[in-house]
């Protein structure tokens, strides 16, 4: 019986036969259907190689380190011969150019080296105030607005025009009517609060329109201390400017003129104080060069109060930035003039 069975498998097929000697000898077989399926897709027409389409000339290199090799034998330095090939050697980073910083032809110096600094002392309780001289003088809030930007221009024209739009000429200028109103309320009430320096002059401007920029401000004038100067004239003797000083005292220790700023939207940072800075870099400079201050100042701070009494943004100018802005101020200066 077993020799007949044998006899049988050998009059079959050629491919039966050669699976008879698989079967003893492979552990893991593979169907023959899948090998002659895969034959199948091989035995297709070939397709054309993508590489006889590239200018083998040009990529002659890159051409035979792709083709030659079945792994990748790139290296650094051969990765980098490539993208000189394909994309021409590489541009050294260079930092973008800075404008030359321009500097004013009059420099005066933001600190006088020539005036007598005497000690500070917290003995007279009573803030200068000296009166505004109305010389022929320019004063600082006139010469910047009358050298802004093109820019800064636009923008206020455009804010004007819409404002215009939806309160009509009338209603518009109501509205600027009342902002200076507020405006100087609020600075009396401040001046009032540093010279009784009690509460009453809180209490009594509570229910007042400006109850609301007094909230605000009400951390800030906790870290203010030795008020030295209040709405107080002042004028560079050298440059011949003038202008109004809001207040002189020590914010947090330190020597600052100090700028009270009201505003309907929040200015979190100083550059959306706009030229505030520059303003108090100009004062800090006439107070220097007045012979009416026996001190010097170096610091500055703008304060933006808010109406609904959300907390005020006190913007400190340490020394490095007040010179900073002093030279904007100079150029500023030199501009007006040559107008």
């Amino acid at each position: 019986l077993v020799r007949m069975q044998f006899l049988q498998i050998l009059s079959r097929k050629t491919r039966s036969l050669e699976m008879l000697f698989q079967i003893p000898f492979c552990q893991k077989q593979f169907p023959y259907t899948r090998l002659s399926t895969s034959a199948c897709v091989y035995s297709k027409k070939k397709k054309g190689n993508s590489y006889e389409e590239v200018d083998q000339e040009k990529y002659k290199n890159l051409v035979h380190s792709v083709t030659s090799y079945k792994t990748s034998a790139q290296t650094p330095e051969t990765i980098l011969e490539e993208d000189n090939l394909l994309y021409g050697p590489p541009a050294k980073h260079r930092p973008p150019i800075k404008a030359g910083t321009k500097t004013p032809k009059n420099w005066v110096p933001l600190i006088n080296p020539n005036k007598r600094i005497l000690p500070l002392s917290s003995d007279s309780n009573v803030p200068m105030k000296i009166g505004l001289q109305r010389a022929k003088m320019p004063s600082v809030t006139r010469i910047l607005q009358e050298t802004l930007s093109p820019q800064q221009v636009f923008y206020l024209e455009r804010w004007k025009q819409k404002m215009i739009e939806e309160l009509g000429k009338a209603g518009f200028e109501e509205y600027t009517k009342n902002l200076f109103l507020q405006g100087e309320l609020f600075h009396s009430a401040l001046e009032s609060i540093f010279l009784s320096e009690e509460k009453a002059a809180k209490e009594q401007v509570k229910d007042d329109v400006v109850a609301g920029y007094l909230s605000s401000v009400e951390h800030v004038l906790e870290d203010i201390s030795e008020v030295k100067a209040l709405e107080s004239g002042v004028h560079h003797e050298t440059l011949q400017y003038l202008g109004l000083v809001d207040c002189v005292a020590k914010y947090r220790g330190r020597l600052c003129v100090i700028d009270w700023k009201t505003s309907e939207k929040p200015k979190p940072f100083l550059q959306n104080t706009y030229d505030n800075p520059l303003q108090v870099a100009a004062y800090i400079g006439a107070i220097n060069h007045d012979a009416n201050y026996d001190f010097q100042v170096r610091c500055g701070l703008v304060v933006v109060a808010y109406k609904n009494g959300s907390p005020a943004h006190p913007h400190f100018m340490d020394p490095d930035l007040c010179s900073q802005y002093w030279n904007k101020w100079l150029l500023r200066l030199e501009e007006y003039m040559d107008k």
